[in-house]
């Protein structure tokens, strides 16, 4: 695997390839494109796709909720899904690959903003049409129609019920000055992105001394991977945790592990795409798959996984939360910053 900044300066190298016309790409010997939009589309699409033989799924999903969400889609069309998963970095790379060696083997791709916008700007998704857009909460929906948001990665803080008491919990991030906090933060290796969300709605110069401060006084324990930090406070290893999602506290929690989680503001939020491969092998079932992925029914699957569902048509499990999503593009075209700025306020700070 990739280290982290090798992971980003890609990135960065693909978003200095500019914009483009999404009209120019995508598949052109459709026998019927993949914008369709009149009232026949779900018939002629589900007659289409009866004939493609299966449907390849490249995915960042959990791997614990995978089979749940592909199941009802198998049952309902009869279309067998071949999923391959991965951490998101190991997505992007794989279709990039897979495209620079002209093979066309994905379909679907479900992967966070950073890694679709990148996508996007490597000309590897193509437009579709889903009635269920407009159903969606408006940070969800792109006028391009290269991807959707399934659903929202909510970043907040967790933390183990038997090493600290509901009534100690700092009520914001200055409060996390406090000693009692020493040795007992931790905090994701790859949380640039949260960072500069974060600190700019205090101020940029005033939000990093903060975190700057915060971590020479109490120290902050860096671990890769978002899961293996919420494992780490389950176990009481890392007592309180500064950026988990919330499906995973609010899943253990429910099956009465010693976890809960609270919300400082900001809460910071980015979008989990879905979307489309230029050169599907099997376009119209990975349309369908694409709708079945936005429909009421799944996204009331998805809050019962304890996701941030994107449908203003499902009741929100949520409601409290006013989340502040994160711009891709800003991340991607300012992340040499944003990493250079982390490491030295964050992961790489000298403790006093």
């Amino acid at each position: 695997m990739k280290s982290i900044l090798q992971r980003w300066h890609f990135l960065l190298a693909l978003s200095l390839l500019g914009l483009w016309s999404a009209l120019a790409f995508g598949q052109t010997n459709l026998a019927l494109p993949l914008t369709y939009d009149k009232a026949d589309r779900v018939e002629k699409i589900t007659s289409l796709a009866k004939s493609e033989g299966g449907l390849t799924v490249y995915t960042a999903s959990r791997p614990q909720d995978l089979a749940t969400l592909l199941a009802p889609f198998e049952a309902k069309t009869g279309i067998k899904v071949k999923a391959w998963r991965s951490g998101s970095d190991n997505v992007l790379q794989r279709v990039i690959r897979e495209s620079n060696s002209k093979r066309a083997e994905v379909d679907v791709i479900m992967t966070p903003a950073g890694e679709m916008l990148a996508m996007s700007r490597e000309h590897l998704l193509q437009p579709v049409y889903s009635p269920h857009t407009k159903d969606l909460i408006a940070s969800a929906v792109v006028p391009h129609q290269l991807w959707s948001s399934l659903f929202m990665n909510v970043v907040v803080q967790s933390y183990n019920t038997q090493a600290i008491k509901k009534e100690n919990l700092p009520k914001s991030f200055n409060d996390l000055l406090d000693p009692r906090f020493k040795s007992n933060l931790g905090i994701e290796s790859k949380a640039e992105e949260w960072f500069a969300k974060v600190t700019q709605s205090m101020g940029e110069e005033k939000g990093i001394a903060l975190f700057k401060e915060i971590g020479q006084k109490n120290g902050f324990s860096t671990r890769l991977g978002v899961s293996l930090l919420h494992n780490l406070v389950v176990a009481g290893e890392v007592p309180l945790a500064l950026t988990v999602y919330i499906d995973l506290p609010e899943k253990d929690k429910k099956a009465g592990k010693p976890v809960d989680w609270f919300a400082l503001d900001p809460v910071v939020a980015q979008g989990f795409n879905v979307g489309v491969a230029a050169k599907a092998p099997h376009p119209y079932s990975a349309l369908l798959f694409y709708d079945y992925l936005l429909s009421v029914d799944t996204q009331k699957l998805l809050t019962t996984l304890g996701y941030y569902p994107t449908s203003t048509k499902v009741s929100n499990p949520y409601p409290e939360l006013k989340i502040n999503v994160i711009d891709p593009n800003y991340i991607i075209d300012n992340y040499a910053k944003w990493t250079k700025l982390f490491e030295q306020n964050v992961t790489k700070i000298p403790k006093n």
